[in-house]
């Protein structure tokens, strides 16, 4: 109340100045000739000065008045303009929020399967391809040469093969005429069972021939996403890596790091992380029912980047940590996801059927916890503890201290104390932007100073 008494009278102090500071210079210009006796207590006698006293006196005794009756000036009293919700019941979805980690549905480390010369890289770096798509291609010419030679065995043997059996069916007619020993009807037939081994063994030794031959095309083994080239044409490559390049260009050593290319599955693609072992009962009462439901979102929390499902948990639980392993599946259709990329996962594990449902804005925090601003039919507002429950999005459920039907403060919150009144501008969720209530006091504010505040003048 004091500094509104103050404010009061700098305003009509500032309106009676400049007649005061007329009446002085007019008094100073003339105080040469007036000259003014006084008596030893000092009064004035001069009834010019005489009369100016007075209207100063006058003047500011008019100002003192004024200041006292600023108490009651338009907008002292003026309610607090703030917006406000009402208390809802609604379900309430109950969201495990962690940090997790996405990984590839599946990685391949595509390694040559046969040793030779690079002859040329056939695919585009980090680019996609199809399973069953050529990537490079090894010199095939040694590997022909070998399934020609495994070939050439094979139809040789085959010969042997068929010159035996022609000898068999002779020697067994002989038999039926006694006119051969049957031993050497039996030593035949051994013969004509050992050259069907050889012939086997030659068609073994000519299909691994031809196999080392197709290897020396490499193809995707599976849809993805290639990496970097690591492996240039030209370079002698082996299964274990590349012969060459790198730290082993001096030794000539392959190197087991040297992969031709890597292929990285991201559609679908999988995300990793870790809950307490307090949350797996529920994980595995609702895996029973349905789905559990996944959100990725990105490190600000701001973007959901894609929905999936868990489709697997770890089967025990870290004892280091207390955390168990779950893996979600996500279709990833707009390739927002992406190996090695840390996301915020949020999986929901209930649903609160009947909850208090209030705008997470309305709550605020002291130091004996969390408390709302309660408006009363009068509208009149009051503190009220409340205990807070869970949060989705922009709503915060209430365990306690609400009931459904109550009516809070959603705006405003900072301007407001036990038992102001206040004045309902917007509801909480309408086109008011936030900031309307602040915007409407300052320009009640600014009304209530008047005139000389606006121009900035000092009282």
């Amino acid at each position: 109340m004091g500094g509104a008494k103050i404010l009061a009278y700098n305003q009509t102090t500032l309106t009676a100045r400049p007649a005061i500071d007329l009446l002085m210079s007019l008094l100073s210009r003339h105080s040469a000739t007036l000259q003014p006796p006084q008596n030893q207590a000092g009064s004035i006698r001069h009834p010019a000065l005489r009369v100016a006293a007075g209207i100063v006196l006058t003047l500011c005794g008019l100002s003192h008045a004024h200041a006292k009756e600023g108490d009651g000036r338009p907008g002292a009293n003026m309610p607090t303009p703030v917006t406000a919700a009402t208390a809802r019941q609604q379900s309430m979805p109950v969201w495990l929020d962690v940090q997790g980690t996405v990984i590839p549905r599946n990685y391949v480390i595509v390694m040559p399967r046969v040793m030779g010369l690079l002859q040329s890289v056939d695919y585009q770096e980090g680019k996609p391809v199809k399973e069953g798509q050529l990537l490079a291609t090894i010199d095939p010419r040694p590997y022909r040469i070998l399934v020609e030679q495994a070939r050439a065995q094979l139809m040789r043997d085959q010969a042997q093969l068929a010159g035996s059996q022609s000898d068999l069916e002779r020697y067994e007619t002989l038999l039926t005429q006694d006119s051969i020993s049957a031993q050497q009807v039996v030593d035949q037939r051994a013969i004509v069972a050992q050259l069907k081994g050889t012939v086997a063994a030659d068609q073994a030794a000519l299909d691994n021939a031809q196999l080392q031959l197709d290897w020396t095309r490499i193809t995707a083994p599976r849809s993805g996403i290639t990496g970097l080239r690591q492996v240039d044409r030209g370079n002698i490559v082996g299964t274990t890596g590349a012969i060459g390049g790198g730290l082993t260009s001096l030794t000539g050593a392959a190197s087991t790091s040297t992969p031709i290319v890597t292929i990285a599955q991201v559609q679908p693609i999988t995300v990793i992380f870790a809950i307490a072992q307090i949350y797996l009962p529920r994980v595995f009462e609702r895996m029973r029912g349905a789905t559990l439901p996944v959100q990725a979102w990105d490190q600000r929390r701001a973007t959901l980047l894609d929905s999936g499902k868990v489709i697997a948990v770890e089967n025990q639980i870290n004892s280091a940590t207390g955390t168990v392993m779950i893996k979600a599946l996500f279709t990833n259709p707009h390739m927002t996801l992406f190996p090695n990329q840390f996301v915020n996962v949020k999986m929901l594990v209930d649903t609160l059927d009947a909850a208090t449902v209030v705008p997470s804005s309305a709550i605020a925090t002291g130091a004996s916890g969390s408390y709302v601003y309660v408006i009363d039919n009068n509208s009149k507002v009051s503190v009220r503890a409340v205990t807070t429950a869970v949060s989705d999005q922009d709503y915060t459920a209430i365990s306690a201290g609400l009931k459904v039907g109550e009516r809070v403060v959603t705006d405003g919150l900072d301007r407001l104390k036990e038992g102001n009144t206040i004045q309902i501008v917007a509801q909480y969720g309408s086109n008011t932007t936030p900031g309307t209530a602040s915007s409407h006091t300052d320009q009640q504010s600014r009304a209530s100073r008047g005139p000389e505040h606006k121009r900035g003048t000092s009282p």
